[in-house]
């Protein structure tokens, strides 16, 4: 934003002050920008003129009548208001980092050969440069562009189970930064709509990497981001893919009648839907049967399973399956129904199921490996198989500490925690050693209170 746009900063005692604090966390921009007006003096029209909004908006969300939730507009109201980025969620903004602290360079380098073919760092243009010669270009995407697009996607989320999300995010959200710049010019309806498709899906896995690592206020932002840009196509089945990531995350914020609600609100889009394929329904009926298994209801949980099953066998060769729904096969339907049941405490029903699942499971999907892993110990341990199931979650280490995934940590946690009653019992003793020699730092973390359960029913929203 232009110097000549900006007027007042907003004082220090503002951004320490508790109240702030927790509003900008909770993203609840009708307090943020009262308390900017009350504390700071900057009242609603030169917030519009700050942050790029028109002042009826503004106007709408100190009412309450309208939210936002689109992360450019939020990105806006950091840098208009600078409010520092981690306040709201958002990465460091460049203008965080004072003049004072820049380093003025006084004397030239030593002479330094760069390998052959490698162009030295002062030699490459500046982000500012990029930025103008990406105006120049004037990019007019093609049907070659989405494609090439989808394939990022598709080796992001190759990527995200091998290794986890955490370093990809920056390039996750890059890319969407940069489809949603795309959507801002005039395309034919073809490009333009493939351009919304390709930026729901980056946004809808951008949520999934900070759902991955247990951020779940921004995980909600993202994935709400995601629901709005399929809304903008009417993409119905994408809409019931999202509103099922965030009952799964519902799930893991001991919500269960959220969970619920929003798979049921998953479903209604899959059925409002032309093109909703029976895997596609399977699979959000398995997500059905997670939330009434969260809520302890059997009988509900038993018709969710069944309705998975028989959904599934409908599946046909040449379906037009959704690209993003391709992970749920055979052996997903099958670990998924184990998981729902070991949920329930069905552990006699589970345990071969989930067994049978990771004989199968693909050795490149580590994360996936390591909460299957997880989840047989753990149904193992309820049928007081205790050695057994220490030695499951022994080999649940391996993937696990080859991917960066909090909630990886957070279930392995959890079967430390299980393992309560047995810590003298040689077994129980070997897991706890090689879990603090292969993830020391998430180990050291304090644990959660007994009794609190979560467990993520998949490998992939």
């Amino acid at each position: 934003m232009p110097e000549s746009r900006r007027t007042k900063e907003l004082p220090e005692s503002l951004l320490t002050d508790p109240e702030m604090i927790e509003v900008c966390r909770v993203r609840d921009f009708a307090r943020v920008f009262r308390l900017v007006k009350v504390r700071a003096g900057i009242y609603p029209s030169m917030i519009a003129r700050q942050c790029e909004l028109t002042p009826s908006r503004v106007g709408e969300v100190i009412a309450g009548r309208r939210q936002l939730l689109h992360m450019d507009v939020i990105e806006r109201i950091a840098d208009g208001l600078r409010i520092p980025g981690h306040m709201l969620g958002l990465a460091r903004r460049e203008w965080e980092t004072p003049v004072a602290l820049a380093v003025e360079e006084r004397e030239p380098p030593e002479s330094v050969n760069p390998p052959a073919g490698l162009r030295p760092l002062a030699a490459l243009p500046g982000v500012d440069v990029d930025r103008i010669l990406a105006l120049a270009a004037g990019t007019k995407p093609s049907p070659a562009t989405l494609q090439a697009l989808r394939s990022s996607i598709e080796d992001y989320w190759r990527r995200d189970d091998e290794h986890g999300g955490e370093t990809l995010r920056p390039a996750v959200v890059g890319q969407l930064r940069y489809v949603e710049g795309l959507l801002k010019g005039q395309r034919p309806t073809l490009i333009q709509n493939g351009l919304y498709g390709i930026a729901a899906e980056l946004a809808r896995l951008t949520g999934w990497t900070y759902f991955d690592a247990r951020q779940y206020q921004q995980a909600r932002a993202y994935f709400s981001e995601a629901l709005q840009l399929a809304r903008e196509i009417d993409d119905h089945p994408f809409m019931a893919n999202v509103l099922a990531c965030m009952s799964l995350q519902a799930t893991y914020q001991d919500k269960p009648a959220d969970a619920l609600a929003l798979v049921s609100a998953a479903q209604d889009q899959a059925r409002a839907a032309r093109g909703a394929t029976p895997r596609v329904r399977a699979m959000l009926a398995m997500r059905e049967a997670f939330a009434h298994a969260t809520l302890g209801d059997r009988k509900a949980t038993h018709n969710a399973i069944s309705e998975a099953h028989s959904q599934f066998e409908r599946i046909r060769e040449g379906d037009p399956d959704p690209a993003w729904v391709t992970y749920f096969d055979e052996p997903k339907l099958i670990v998924d129904t184990g998981i729902a049941h070991g949920r329930l405490g069905e552990a006699a029903i589970a345990e071969p199921l989930i067994a049978d699942a990771l004989a199968r499971e693909d050795p490149a999907n580590q994360r996936g490996r390591a909460f299957h892993a997880f989840w047989l110990a753990r149904t193992q341990l309820q049928r007081s198989k205790l050695d057994q199931a220490c030695h499951t979650a022994i080999e649940a280490l391996v993937p696990a500490a080859a991917v960066s995934s909090e909630r990886v940590a957070g279930h392995l946690r959890e079967f430390y925690e299980q393992l309560a009653p047995y810590r003298e019992v040689p077994a129980a003793v070997a897991f706890e050693a090689r879990l603090r020699a292969m993830l020391p730092r998430r180990v050291s973390e304090p644990l959660r209170p007994s009794g609190r359960r979560e467990g993520r029913p998949g490998s992939r929203c």
